[in-house]
């Protein structure tokens, strides 16, 4: 068993993770917070977009757990459904969009994981 600050690793999940509001509506969840990198479970609702933006260092991979996700990078659109992903380079421009209907009430849950950590390397464009 690994461990960590000479105990035990525990598992992690959104129950137990650190919880932020994001954008008024959006949920995240820090799954990993390390200098190196960070994993974050996000719930973004029907109708609800992030402000487009780029990362100068960091390089992230997008995941969609349940629903649809709409990516905007570099302006070609990718909608991706569950089970399926797209990897955002460093300096690349996008925007993460839940394009549902705001009364269809369809969240969308995805993994964003970042290395190094997003925080701190966003720039809005």
């Amino acid at each position: 068993m690994a461990e960590e600050n000479g105990g035990v690793r525990g598992v992690v999940s959104a129950e137990s993770a650190e919880h932020y509001v994001w954008g008024e509506m959006c949920d995240g969840w820090h799954l990993v917070r390390d200098e190196g990198l960070s994993a974050i479970e996000e719930r973004m609702p029907a109708g609800a977009r992030e402000q487009r933006h780029f990362h100068v260092r960091a390089r992230q991979f997008f995941y969609v757990l349940e629903g649809e996700l709409t990516l905007e990078v570099e302006g070609v659109r990718h909608r991706m459904r569950a089970r399926e992903g797209i990897e955002i380079a460093p300096g690349e421009r996008h925007q993460a969009m839940n394009e549902a209907a705001a009364d269809a009430g369809a969240d969308a849950r995805f993994l964003v994981i970042s290395s190094p950590p997003g925080q701190g390397d966003r720039t809005a464009c």
